[in-house]
């Protein structure tokens, strides 16, 4: 066999293990790399919590662990909690504790950060300590835009509960069989001059223990934008809310919508805040189906059980539960029957003033009503009948 045979024979050989030792390096590499970005990633999560810790967000996990070798990275939070401090009181108002989150991002698209959280939640007011009860078959959510600036976020849940701690009893509040809420950076809006759009969507919802009529299902649309943001820091909401207020920014109703069986109402309109942080605006509400609704709301039992004095304070202040009482009693005395007459008239005397108030319309093919909802300084009018009362926002 000649030398240039030999030679030959060992280059041919050396060949071989060219590929296995390549591949053995990038091996080396890439794992080097993701032990390396997934450190990192815990550094990042550490300065994150450490930056919401300063606007009085507490996250804190019991064990947290990263997984997701090679491609992906998986964060694993077990006995998570989130706790919202108040600098100007001695207790926490608010704390949140749920099983686990899992977090999860790939290498490739580092930007799109995908969670998913386990029921139930425990949530607590510390001012009051009321705890409630929040369970959910499948809860997840999405940021794309990460680690600068979100560029959208979305969380939805399936089969959402919400019940109130009572001793050992869980007394039921509210229910729906999907919540989602989507938010993302409106078109032409900068870093400094943040817009944000909303949609919120309510799939077969409702709420226990306040009326029969907001027991029954129903289904919910709206879109909102919200303006006045001079970033998207974290941030207490009170300061949020005051900067907002300082800088003329307002939440644009886009378009909302309700149905509840034959009964549905649109509405779009601004609301804004006052100096007071109360909610200022209007809403054009338009409502078919009324003359269904306002039979529910049993206004003529309500008047011959008598009526709650906090009820009496939000739609005529000043007028006493007694007072109205000793009037239908009068008016039988002069009149008898009269009160009664008027008890049992109170529905269509309630129809009659909306009708007052608002204007015929048609909506989805259907006769309907359209008023304005008005709010003023946190007082809500149902043209000049006041209907409720929210607290300022800060």
């Amino acid at each position: 066999m000649s030398d240039m045979t030999v030679a030959a024979g060992r280059r041919s050989r050396w060949g071989l293990f060219i590929a296995p030792v390549l591949l053995l390096i990038l091996a080396a590499a890439w794992s080097g790399f993701w032990f390396y970005a997934a450190s990192q990633a815990e550094v990042a999560a550490d300065a994150w919590r450490a930056q919401e810790a300063k606007a009085g967000r507490i996250y804190d996990c019991a064990k947290r662990s990263i997984a997701g070798f090679p491609f992906r990275f998986e964060v694993q939070c077990s006995g998570a909690s989130v706790a919202l401090v108040s600098q100007n009181a001695s207790k926490t108002p608010f704390t949140a504790k749920l099983d686990n989150i899992l977090v999860v991002a790939q290498v490739y698209d580092p930007k799109l950060v995908i969670a998913e959280f386990s029921a139930p939640a425990t949530l607590t007011d510390g001012v009051t300590q009321t705890s409630f009860v929040v369970n959910w078959s499948k809860g997840r959510s999405s940021v794309v835009g990460l680690p600068a600036v979100p560029e959208r976020a979305s969380i939805v849940f399936d089969d959402p509960s919400l019940n109130r701690l009572d001793g050992s009893v869980q007394v039921p509040l509210a229910r729906a069989k999907q919540v989602e809420l989507h938010g993302r950076l409106a078109d032409g809006s900068t870093s400094t001059h943040p817009v944000i759009e909303t949609v919120l969507h309510v799939a077969q919802g409702s709420i226990q223990g306040v009326h029969p009529l907001l027991a029954e299902p129903f289904e919910a649309d709206t879109r909102a934008k919200i303006t006045g943001l001079s970033d998207l820091t974290p941030k207490p909401w009170p300061q949020r809310f005051r900067e907002i207020q300082a800088a003329g920014g307002h939440i644009e109703i886009v378009q909302s919508r309700i149905q509840q069986g034959e009964m549905i109402a649109v509405a779009a309109g601004t609301l804004g805040l006052s100096a007071n942080g109360r909610l200022d605006g209007e809403l054009q509400m338009t409502v078919t189906g009324l003359e269904r609704v306002i039979p529910a709301l049993g206004i003529e039992k309500m008047l011959e059980d008598g009526v709650p004095q906090a009820t009496l304070d939000r739609v005529a202040p000043g007028v006493k539960s007694q007072d109205l009482n000793n009037l239908f009693g009068a008016l039988d005395r002069a009149v008898p029957g009269l009160g009664k007459v008027i008890k049992q008239n109170a529905n269509a005397g309630v129809a009659a003033g909306i009708n007052s108030i608002g204007t015929e319309s048609t909506l989805e093919g259907r006769k309907a009503r359209s008023f304005p909802l008005k709010f003023v300084d946190g007082a809500v009018l149902l043209g000049p009948v006041k209907v409720g009362q929210i607290p300022p926002l800060y």
